[in-house]
């Protein structure tokens, strides 16, 4: 029986990721951290209503104990200036994977990236450096397990607002499009499911790439 933490659980994967858990026989606890209710109830839910991303000492005790960490925290690109991209992506990753790390030695780290993430961290490309760099800080801190994904486009099999004109787009022409290059992406579902899959069941890679998702 694990008992899980997620971050993002208000996002279209984090919420895939949280309620399969509920479901799930093998899941004893599920821990949700997040700024606003996500409105679930559940005997097996503990949610913590958290706002400063970049501090965790109020909540250690509840850090403890977490045998599987799905960090689902993201934003997309475009959607903020540059500088709180990167305050999100590396500076919120930093501050919870060393709480979580301090308080756990048994715990199973599952990231969601991005595809085109550079672990060299030099990059021109927003997106990809700053993935870069927070996969990079997931790595240096030894959890017993750390696995990334690394998507291409998500499709959301919920309607939902897209964040812009082009992910409008993308939604549309994914499925035409991924029946002759079917790596372009994965549907949401597949994304949430292989993680859940690999961070309770364990998995043989700690990068899975797009097309390891899809698998």
């Amino acid at each position: 029986m694990k008992n899980i933490i997620i971050t993002g659980s208000n996002g279209m994967i984090g919420k895939l990721v949280l309620e399969n858990c509920l479901n799930r026989e093998d899941v004893k606890t599920v821990t949700s951290i997040t700024r606003k209710s996500i409105g679930i109830k559940h005997p097996k839910l503990f949610e913590i209503i958290h706002d400063n991303y970049l501090d965790y000492s109020k909540i250690e005790n509840q850090l403890k104990n977490q045998d599987v960490c799905f960090y689902c925290i993201g934003v997309y690109t475009g959607q903020v200036p540059s500088a709180e991209f990167k305050k999100i992506t590396v500076d919120f990753t930093r501050a919870f994977a060393n709480a979580l790390r301090k308080n756990n030695n048994e715990t199973t780290f599952c990231f969601l990236s991005g595809q085109g993430a550079d672990s060299s961290e030099k990059s021109s490309i927003l997106f990809a450096r700053e993935k870069g760099i927070a996969e990079n800080i997931l790595l240096n801190l030894k959890f017993k397990h750390t696995h990334i994904f690394r998507p291409g486009y998500i499709y959301p099999e919920t309607p939902r607002k897209e964040p812009n004109w082009t992910y409008s787009l993308m939604r549309t022409l994914y499925k035409p499009i991924s029946m002759i290059y079917p790596n372009m992406g994965v549907t949401s579902t597949q994304l949430a499911n292989k993680m859940i899959a690999v961070g309770i069941n364990g998995g043989n890679k700690t990068i899975f790439e797009n097309k390891d998702i899809r698998q």
